[in-house]
């Protein structure tokens, strides 16, 4: 009879296994180790985008003279909302905000591999997380605008 760590140890695989199957080697990388996971301390900007699903993707923005210094995100949802919000949290740093108003759902799919990296049902995700980052640009312009128009 095998023990509680050997039926851990063979279930945690068979998920690893179909994450590589789903996600490919690379995304399977990024849904373990969640690069720009979280909120950057001098993240001053936040937007928020929820699916049909329910996933809602948050992306943070730093931005100093409209280029983008550091971006993190956070979402409650699945491993592909997980791996496109870190994603377009990486295509943005060190873009001017122009630049990341042109990301669109289909430039983070791209980034990650192209469709065949994720799921078909699942690539809604892609567009939440480009959504969230429209926003996050959104909140920046609209505080931004906010002040210069009070100063």
């Amino acid at each position: 009879m095998p023990n509680f760590d050997d039926i851990v140890n063979e279930l945690q695989e068979k998920i690893f296994d179909e994450a590589v199957q789903a996600y490919g080697q690379a995304g399977f990388e990024r849904w373990r180790n969640k690069p720009y996971h979280g909120r950057p301390a001098k993240a001053e900007y936040m937007g928020a985008s929820t699916g049909t699903c329910g996933d809602t993707i948050r992306i943070f923005l730093h931005i100093e003279n409209d280029l983008v210094c550091d971006a993190g995100f956070g979402t409650d949802g699945c491993g592909s909302s997980q791996i496109s919000g870190s994603m377009a949290a990486e295509l943005a740093v060190n873009k001017t905000c122009e630049e990341v108003a042109a990301i669109t759902g289909d430039t983070v799919l791209e980034a990650l591999g192209g469709p065949d990296c994720m799921p078909e049902e699942d690539r809604h995700c892609t567009r939440l997380a480009a959504n969230a980052l429209h926003e996050a640009l959104g909140d920046y312009y609209f505080k931004t605008l906010g002040t210069r128009v009070g100063s």
